[in-house]
């Protein structure tokens, strides 16, 4: 009841409406209770005019909430004090989750300018809650009296998760300090909203223009006809054009004949946002020198330090160490395949020595004389709707669910497919899914998951329902095809997938601890662990048709697949531990004036020895893992710390069969369904029997097993 009225203050507090340029009163349906199936929202409802206003009222409403919190005259305890927390916000987690959501996938000037305002003002309110005195003072009592209140394990955890979040942003600050963490948070906002508008502005403003049909030798005829598409809409008919969006970018290295074409492709990319307009060089240095100042506000020695605190690595130090495990034998495979490669390109008699824009090129190459594989053929199996299929036969074999399209429902984009997610057996809804799979200039690259609306168990003991979306950049459908994606691709389909999993089967009771709510080095363990289905013959045979003749995959197709599962696993390694290993060199600085961002990666590749023929996954200016927010500061090692998880945890099902029910049953217990609700290594204990180690990573890239690594949560104290 307390919480309706302060919903109804806060549409008082704007007239319930916001006024539209053309006069008349508009209604904002941020406001309201959602008409709709399942709470989706109304996207069609919703105009600009209404984000700012929604979060001007969602701020007060919470505003409200916290202080009935603080005004309570009992004592401090889990239920008058963190449970009004958890359920707290409800406008501002409907405004906040619609706009970050279209802001990155559904972009326009509008919403540039609209974040202008948004992000700082979320940034500054989130901070005056965080640092609030009376507040964190109820919270540190029920802290410490947690263990003699008689709380269940999943509510210990989550006082001690509030307790943390609260001084890991200042809380036990004095009022000069926190003055100025807000300000260093303020400054942080600012960058990267700069950052992400660069690199989007910058990937936009590349293309390379073919004229001449001779240069598009090699290439699929899929790409060509993509690449004819793109010129049309930019005003090139006849022509053919380019960019830097993987599905564009990648089959050119890949495929493409010509050598110049692929360099100049390579040098654009591994160049983007560096220099001109759209130059994050100076950004990053910026953002460095304002992380290391919060770090030091908030008693860490560095940026690092303070973002591995709170997670399962626990020290920047545990991460390097299983990182540079896995480094050293990539590396060493890298030498091989260039040697591989080199042999190739001298049987040719060119004359060439490989240079990094050759590599994707005679990878491919290697792989078709070594396995007869060509991926151009295999793609042929692979139609996004075929695999759309594999990814709900896998779910619904292994979780009992089913996915039932809903096309009358909400969408913010026309490209968007919207589904009603039940249990098999019952019928009893489960979740909303939604999937928005190609490229627009409007969306940044890239792939992910996330949620309109999270899971909770309400106060009546009845469970609120998450609706979770995919997010993709796949090749898209062409006028004589529809879209056929590549391995890679498929993996990637797989893994977002299996975040939407973690998502939508949570049973976690709170929502701060629901499906996505775990250590950042633990979220990876169900997106990876579902890749592993996605080559797996026995769901392969279900799902991987021809697009034109409906014909199953063949064994000989499926048995080079398996062949060559480890081809290339060298670069791909490496270039993902390098990234990582970039990214906690970066965490280790304080510096105290500008950072010269490319001398520093510079340097960091020498002292890694990284070869010639490669790079980081990700080049600094465009590291938006790292720089576009603090999501994966000092955290994309979590990629592999989590693969050690999942190829270890895949074992078991090898052992026991890929669509064992029990082994199925205890990974969505003690994995999916759980949450953030207890330690990540005691759920993955309970779930495999035993803590990992990096050997089932090694062997599952076929790279030579090392000295083991320890990833007990304990690690490090």
């Amino acid at each position: 009841m307390k919480n309706h009225l302060i919903v109804a203050a806060a549409a008082a507090l704007l007239g319930a409406c916001t006024v539209a340029c053309n006069g008349k009163k508009d209604k904002n349906p941020f406001l309201e209770e959602y008409d709709t199936p399942y709470q989706i929202p109304p996207f069609a409802e919703i105009e600009y005019s209404h984000y700012l206003p929604a979060l001007d009222a969602g701020i007060e409403q919470k505003k409200a909430e916290i202080q009935a919190i603080i005004d309570n005259p009992e004592e401090p305890t889990f239920e008058n004090t963190i449970m009004p927390l958890e359920r707290s916000g409800e406008i501002l987690d409907k405004v906040a989750s619609v706009f970050f959501a279209l802001d990155e996938s559904n972009s326009s000037d509008e919403m540039v300018k609209i974040a202008e305002v948004f992000y700082p003002r979320f940034s500054e309110f989130s901070d005056e809650m965080t640092m609030n005195d009376a507040l964190f003072e109820r919270i540190r009592k029920v802290y410490d009296n947690r263990e003699t209140a008689g709380l269940d394990p999943d509510q210990i955890r989550a006082v001690e998760n509030y307790y943390k979040q609260f001084t890991r942003n200042g809380a036990l600050l004095d009022a000069e300090k926190k003055e100025q963490l807000k300000e260093v948070n303020t400054e942080l906002t600012n960058l990267y909203l700069t950052f992400n508008k660069n690199l989007l502005n910058a990937t936009n403003a590349f293309e390379i223009v073919v004229d001449d049909s001779l240069r598009l030798a090699g290439l699929p005829e899929s790409s060509i006809a993509q690449a004819a598409e793109e010129a049309a809409t930019r005003g090139y008919e006849g022509k053919w054009v380019f960019t830097l969006h993987a599905p564009s970018r990648l089959p050119l290295l890949q495929y493409a004949d010509d050598r110049d074409l692929r360099e100049q492709m390579y040098k654009g990319y591994t160049s983007l946002a560096s220099d001109g307009e759209y130059n994050n060089l100076p950004v990053i240095s910026k953002i460095l020198q304002a992380r290391a100042r919060k770090a030091q506000l908030l008693g860490f020695e560095n940026f690092g330090a303070y973002m591995t605190d709170n997670v399962m690595a626990k020290t920047t130090e545990n991460a390097e160490n299983l990182l540079l495990q896995i480094w050293e034998p990539a590396v060493n495979r890298v030498h091989e395949e260039v040697a591989e490669m080199q042999a190739v390109a001298n049987e040719e008699g060119i004359g060439i020595t490989i240079e990094p824009w050759d590599y994707y090129y005679y990878a491919e190459k290697v792989r078709r004389k070594k396995y007869d594989l060509d991926e151009a053929e295999v793609r042929q199996y692979f139609s996004v709707d075929s695999v759309r299929n594999g990814i709900f036969s896998m779910a619904e074999r292994l979780y009992g669910v089913k996915f039932t399209e809903m096309p009358d429902a909400p969408k913010y984009y026309d490209e968007v497919t919207v589904y009603d997610v039940t249990d098999a057996a019952t019928g009893e809804h489960i979740a909303v899914f939604m999937t928005d799979y190609f490229p627009r200039p409007s969306k940044r690259q890239g792939a992910w998951m996330s949620e309109f609306k999270g899971s909770w168990e309400n106060e009546d003991g009845t469970s609120s329902r998450p609706i979770i979306y995919n997010i993709g950049n796949f090749s898209r459908p062409t006028a004589d095809a529809p879209a056929l994606l590549t391995i890679d691709e498929v993996e990637t389909m797989f893994h977002e997938f299996g975040h939407g999993l973690h998502g939508m089967l949570s049973k976690a009771r709170l929502k701060s601890q629901a499906g996505t709510n775990v250590d950042r080095d633990f979220v990876e363990l169900p997106s990876q662990i579902h890749e592993h289905w996605a080559l797996e013959p026995e769901l392969l045979r279900t799902y991987a048709k021809h697009w034109q003749t409906g014909e199953v995959i063949p064994d000989a197709l499926i048995e080079k697949l398996e062949a060559s599962s480890t081809h290339n696993q060298g670069f791909m390694t490496a270039e993902l531990a390098g990234a990582a290993l970039l990214d906690l060199q970066y965490g280790k600085l304080n510096p105290e004036g500008d950072v010269d961002v490319a001398e520093f990666e510079k340097q960091v590749a020498e002292n890694l020895g990284m070869p010639r023929e490669l790079t980081f996954r990700y080049r600094s200016p465009y590291f938006k893992h790292i720089f576009g927010s603090d999501g994966y500061a000092s955290g994309y090692y979590t990629y592999l710390w989590a693969e050690v998880l999942d190829t270890d945890g895949f074992e078991l099902f090898k052992e026991k069969g890929i669509f064992d029910p029990e082994t199925a049953r205890k990974f969505k217990e003690n994995i999916l369904e759980k949450g953030g609700s207890e330690d990540p290594m005691v759920l993955y204990v309970n779930f495999r029997g035993h803590e990992p180690s990096v050997d089932a990573l090694l062997r599952h890239r076929g790279l030579e097993p090392v000295k083991k690594v320890n990833l007990s949560s304990k690690s490090g104290k």
